[in-house]
């Protein structure tokens, strides 16, 4: 064999590799359900903030762990325990994304994705909404 053809399948088989890793740790949308009946797996859990709930978060204590409760699609709620500072903007989010394992008994986050409303919304339609109600 030539050292081209060589190298040509040492590349091929990294590359194999690589995406088979992806594939293996990449994690799935799921709910609070399906994360308890798997705990080691990790998922993203959609849901909203349930803002009747207290939030934990002090800087001065520990700047790196916020703790809030989040209902997801399915309806149940759990206590998030995110291991990073409060998101800035975080009570104006109309839709969380929690990505973390579950615990014992909370959801262990190692990260949040928000959908604000002031991001996605179309800036021509709330114009003609709030000239149409000054008349």
């Amino acid at each position: 064999m030539k050292k081209s053809h060589i190298i040509a399948i040492a590349i091929i088989a990294i590359a194999v590799a690589a995406i088979l890793s992806t594939v293996a740790d990449s994690s799935t949308y799921a709910s609070f359900r399906v994360a308890e009946e798997h705990p080691s797996k990790t998922y993203h859990v959609v849901g909203k903030l349930n803002k009747e709930k207290p939030q934990e978060y002090n800087p001065q204590t520990d700047a790196n762990v916020f703790s809030f409760f989040l209902v997801d699609n399915e309806g149940q709620e759990k206590k998030v325990v995110l291991q990073k500072a409060k998101p800035q903007d975080f009570d104006k989010s109309e839709q969380i994304v929690v990505v973390g394992k579950m615990g014992d008994s909370d959801f262990l986050a190692s990260d949040v994705l928000m959908k604000c409303p002031s991001k996605y919304n179309n800036p021509k339609e709330d114009i003609k909404s709030a000239t149409t109600s000054m008349r």
